[in-house]
């Protein structure tokens, strides 16, 4: 090889030495102190020496795009285990991957379910951390505090507390989209912040009637006026109806009015849950009860988990329990969560987890069968007679003012054993049975669910 021959090579290697070093000396320290990840994701998600060496030359965008593309793949194959590494990478390598963030949420909520698509809520604290990893990382825009939010409003659909607070943190960013506004009322209403509610709604209509009557206003912008119009007027109108306005005015005048009215609200409407919990087969019981509520939409929560869950609460968990974002949920906990459907005030469900042994390992002695119902999650017609905090709302057996910190709810639960659930020892041959104080055996629970009872005006009761 002649002298002339050789100096591309030379050029190349002194090249190379170059980037190492600059990436050494230079992009080294930087993605130890503003990307590498804490805890047990510190060894840089797993990344091979080859996409190390190729991130520390200043390649992560590159690297964290192939691999999104890749992921990509692997959803439309339903390969929903492999995409988990991919979006931990693609975010460790680009931590203003928006998308990736937005969308690894919503896989990690979302997408592992049983048999029966339950989720698996094992999965819930580390989707709630990636968006929390994903908001400090692009505070610049709303789009990951709308997504943590709407996390909490709909999937957790129970600490609305916390939707509130990250829907109003994505309301500070001047880039959110008017269709992304409204939800921050509804959260409002369903955390028992009435006045906030409507106040902001009457504040996007008044935003919306300046838009509208601007000079390159377009038909866009009457739609959304008249959508905002319309959610306030109904909102004031069930603000009368229920009482609720009544019930502000005595708060700020000292007065009883609401007590004396005339609203749809009074008097509370007694419930009248009941249930019984049959082990029918190893993994699977049978949940029958009474609800006393003739109109379809009630839904009923029932969680059956560990007696001694981590950071759990009646019927759920505290969700916002880590900041780290781990790729497996903890494997020797059981925690399953359904809804029982109401039809003609009975409920009659079979619920098999036989099929998901690694999501309900059932490895603890003591379980406990949780049901709870939350009127501030209660779909309108019935919030109509509820109201919107549950004021028009009792059960005579189980109201709980604890579970929820003084809301109205109610909640109960039952306990069955290790054995008991998995048919074994003194249970291998019988099914165990447990059920509230007020169950009615004698009551034809499961029958004629495909026929629903709609009331009329004739109707005597």
């Amino acid at each position: 090889m002649t002298r002339k021959s050789k100096l591309p090579l030379i050029l190349l290697v002194v090249f190379a030495l170059t980037q190492a070093v600059i990436g050494r000396v230079v992009v080294f320290p930087v993605w130890v102190k503003d990307y590498k990840p804490k805890g047990n994701q510190a060894n840089a998600g797993g990344l091979s020496p080859d996409q190390l060496l190729l991130s520390l030359a200043g390649f992560r965008e590159l690297i964290a795009g192939i691999l999104w593309v890749r992921a990509d793949s692997f959803f439309d194959t339903g390969n929903y285990d492999a995409v988990l590494p991919l979006i931990r990478l693609v975010t460790i390598l680009d931590p203003h991957q928006i998308d990736v963030y937005a969308t690894g949420m919503w896989h990690i909520g979302y997408n592992f379910t049983d048999e029966d698509q339950r989720s698996d809520r094992r999965y819930i604290p580390s989707a709630l951390a990636l968006g929390k990893e994903g908001a400090n990382n692009n505070k610049e825009t709303y789009e990951m505090f709308f997504e943590t939010g709407w996390m909490w409003y709909h999937k957790v659909d129970d600490d609305y507390a916390q939707a509130v607070k990250w829907f109003e943190d994505a309301h500070e960013r001047p880039d959110i989209i008017q269709a992304r506004k409204n939800l921050l009322s509804m959260a409002y209403f369903r955390a028992g912040e009435l006045e906030k509610g409507i106040g902001l709604l009457n504040k996007l209509y008044e935003e919306a009637v300046v838009a509208e009557n601007k000079a390159d206003a377009t038909y866009g912008n009457t739609q959304v006026r008249e959508t905002i119009e319309n959610n306030l007027d109904t909102h004031l109108v069930r603000f009368v109806q229920r009482g609720e306005w009544a019930r502000l005015q005595d708060a700020q005048n000292g007065t009883n009015t609401f007590e004396q009215g005339d609203y749809d609200t009074l008097p509370p409407h007694d419930v009248g849950f009941s249930a019984r919990v049959t082990v029918e087969a190893p993994r699977a019981i049978r949940v029958e009860g009474t609800w006393n509520v003739l109109p379809i939409g009630s839904r009923i929560r029932i969680v059956l988990r560990d007696e001694d869950y981590p950071n759990a609460v009646p019927a759920g968990m505290q969700w916002d329990m880590t900041d780290e974002v781990t790729l497996d949920p903890p494997k020797n906990v059981t925690f399953m969560q359904d809804q029982l459907f109401i039809r003609n005030r009975r409920f009659d469900r079979r619920i098999d987890m036989s099929k998901d042994v690694t999501m309900y390992p059932f490895t603890k002695d003591k379980y406990v069968v949780e049901f709870y119902y939350n009127p501030r999650s209660a779909p309108p017609h019935l919030q109509d007679k509820f109201g919107y905090t549950g004021i028009g709302f009792t059960d005579s057996n189980f109201l709980d003012l604890q579970a929820r910190n003084g809301e109205r709810v109610m909640y109960t639960k039952l306990e069955l054993t290790r054995d008991q659930l998995l048919q074994r020892g003194e249970w291998a041959d019988r099914n165990a049975v447990v059920q509230t104080k007020n169950f009615d055996p004698g009551k034809r629970v499961g029958s004629q669910q495909d026929i629903i009872n709609i009331p009329n005006l004739r109707a005597k009761s």
